[in-house]
């Protein structure tokens, strides 16, 4: 089997995957638009959306030091 042919399991219905391709898929989608991720620049604290492949510099002031924000998830290690 070839790797073009090779369609990953979505989320949806089987049936969208029967033409063998991986077209509609919602890999071929995430891929194609990418993830936002949240930054602060470290100059101005504006708050800067990039995604891959966005050149890493403020939209505001152009300094190119961004930090990543802190997850609003809880976070909890176990220590021993």
């Amino acid at each position: 089997m070839s790797r073009e042919v090779y369609a990953p399991p979505t989320l949806g219905t089987p049936s969208a995957n029967a033409g063998g391709g991986a077209s509609g898929s919602l890999y071929t989608s995430i891929d194609q638009a990418g993830p936002l991720t949240q930054y602060l620049c470290g100059e101005c604290n504006a708050k800067v959306q990039l995604k891959k492949g966005d050149p890493i510099r403020c939209k505001e002031c152009g300094h190119r030091v961004l930090y990543k924000e802190r997850t609003k998830r809880m976070v909890q290690f176990e220590a021993r």
